[in-house]
Parts: structure tokens; sequence; C-alpha cells
């Protein structure tokens, strides 16, 4: 038993956690974002001052450009690490925030800020 607690506090130190996509959406909530992307007055240019490059650019059958920005980050479970168990019950759980910003005439007409939860589970058991 006392393998086990030990085993089980070791892979809750060492779960690993990754992130991907625009560094710049990490800490960025949708309140933050209304503070800086104003509707019929920001620019295609101060949006890339403020973001970086798009992630994807896409476009509307009417031409105007939409520019989509993400950011996940995830953490693996500690449960992952237990040997044998680690086999039944393992996953990940984190974040994922999407910016998405619709411009017509450089300007931005509309955008979206959503953030989600990302959980995912595997193994033997699931």
């Amino acid at each position: 038993m006392k393998k086990f607690m030990l085993a089980a506090m070791l892979a809750a130190t060492v779960a690993g956690c990754a992130s991907s996509g625009n560094q710049q959406l990490k800490n960025e909530t949708e309140t933050s974002v209304q503070s800086k992307i104003h509707e019929g007055k920001t620019t295609k240019a101060e949006v890339k001052g403020l973001f970086g490059s798009p992630d994807a650019v896409s476009y509307t059958d009417g031409g105007n450009e939409i520019w989509k920005y993400s950011f996940a980050k995830v953490k693996v479970n500690g449960t992952t690490f237990i040997p044998f168990y680690g086999l039944f019950h393992n996953g990940t759980n984190g974040t994922k925030k999407e910016l998405t910003i619709l411009f017509k005439d450089d300007k931005v007409q509309k955008y979206t800020m959503a953030e989600s939860t990302l959980n995912t589970k595997s193994g033997w058991a699931d």
C-alpha cells in the first residue's frame, strides 16, 4: 500500500502540461478582449499588433476576411503515471480559447471569444 501511495504522489508531481497555439491568448478572457477590440473601430493592423498573425484566414462569400486565433492548454492526469492503474484510467484535461474576428473594409465588424474545457479519457477501462 505504501508503494501505491508513493507512486500516486510521484505521479501527481510529474504530471505534464502542454500548451499550443497563440500564446497572446493565454491570459485573455472575454472581458479583456472586449476592452481591446471595438467593432467598427479596431483595424487589422491593431489586431495584428495585439495578437500577432492569425492561425487561420478565410473569406466570406462577400469577400470579407475572417481571422482565427486559438490557444489550448492541457494537463495529463496524474493517474496516467501510476503503474498498471494508468493502463485503465488515463487522460488529459484543460482549456481551449478561440478568438474569431470578421473584418469588413479593414475594420472589425464582429468578433467572438470562446473558452471551453477539454477532457479526454483513454485506457482499457474507458
